[in-house]
Formats: structure tokens, C-alpha cells, sequence
């Protein structure tokens, strides 16, 4: 889910910027320090939107540099259990697809593909065995989030599911829509009959 917040850290402020107003210097190494961090806590920082205070400065003699104890706002996103998301395809291996939904990209084992015997063929796509779906590079996606773990921000690592309705391929979800919506038409017919 997508979030804006308030965020206090120290900022260093190298002396190259020292050229540069104060306030820009800090927007622009806030912008570099943090955006598009992960953080165990507040997820992905997608961008640092404003400064909100500025404390006066600290040097540390030998560093050259200035520090800045600073409180901005970001837009960030953190990764929710039971989170329903929507991506693309970006990847398929022998034990399932990676799915790139903007901020992060998350996993779906194989067993969470679909509700079918899936196995992956010669074209590097997965396929259920009796029912014929398909699932290939570049498929638009809809998919849960069932796991967050976000302790090694060089690597989050998000399992995702894509078994339950609704959920799935986006040309299977609007084949279950259409299904469903004639369902609900024959047992109204049948229930204005009575």
C-alpha cells in the first residue's frame, strides 16, 4: 500500500554542494540518500517530497562534510499481507513467475499458479494440465500477497498467490467475471419463475 509519511535522518552533506542554497543541497542529497531505498519498516521509498525542518549543522573535523538532522515527508510503499496486486510477468523458472508490480517485484510458486497440475513447457511458459491455461512472459497479472520479507533490502523478498477468484490472469478474471455475472442471470430467471 502506498503511503505518505513523515521521516526524520541525519543527512551528509558533502562539500561540493556547499555552492548550493542550503535547503536544495539537503532536498537533492535527501533525494539520493533515500529514494528508492528499501527499509524494513516503512518499505520502498519511492520519492522525498519535501523537507519539512532542517537543524542547524554539525562538522566532524577530518570528514569535511556537514550533517544535518532532517525531517521530510516521502511517498513510500510497503508491502501488506493479503494485499491484492497487479503486474506483469517478468520471469518464469522451473518452481514459478516473478511479477514486477512497480515498487517491488514479488514470486508465485508454481503450486500458487492456478487451481490445476502445472508444469513449465519447452517455451518457458507454465501450463495447467487439464485445464489448458496458460501463463508466458508479459502476461498482465492479478495476485495476492501471502509473504513480506523485507530484512535484506538489497534482496525483499515478497511470495505472492494467485489460487483463490479473482485472481490470476487478467483474460481468466474477466472469463470468471462473464461466468459468474450469466450464473447470477439463471438464478434469477429460475427464482422469477417460482
Amino acid at each position: 500500500m502506498y503511503y505518505i509519511s513523515e521521516v526524520e535522518g541525519v543527512v551528509r552533506v558533502s562539500p561540493e554542494l556547499f555552492k548550493e542554497e542550503l535547503s536544495t543541497a539537503i532536498f537533492k542529497q535527501l533525494k539520493n540518500d533515500f529514494e528508492n531505498r528499501v527499509d524494513e519498516i516503512i518499505g520502498r521509498i519511492i520519492s522525498v517530497l519535501e523537507i519539512k525542518k532542517i537543524s542547524e549543522g554539525i562538522l566532524v573535523p577530518g570528514d569535511g562534510a556537514a550533517y544535518y538532522r532532517t525531517t521530510f515527508t516521502t511517498l513510500h510503499f510497503i508491502p501488506e499481507i493479503h494485499e491484492t496486486i497487479e503486474g506483469e510477468i517478468k520471469d518464469i523458472a522451473k518452481f514459478g513467475a516473478f511479477i514486477d508490480f512497480g515498487p517491488f517485484e514479488g514470486m508465485v510458486h508454481i503450486s500458487q499458479t492456478m487451481d490445476d497440475f502445472v508444469s513449465v513447457t519447452k517455451q518457458g511458459t507454465l501450463q495447467g494440465k487439464d485445464r489448458k491455461k496458460v501463463l508466458k512472459v508479459g502476461d498482465k497479472v492479478r495476485a495476492k500477497i501471502v509473504a513480506v520479507s523485507l530484512k535484506d533490502s538489497n534482496e525483499p523478498k515478497i511470495g505472492l498467490t494467485m489460487r483463490q477468484p479473482y485472481l490470476g490472469k487478467m483474460d481468466w478474471i474477466e472469463d470468471q467475471r462473464k461466468e459468474d455475472e450469466k450464473a447470477l442471470k439463471a438464478a434469477a430467471r429460475a427464482a422469477a419463475k417460482e
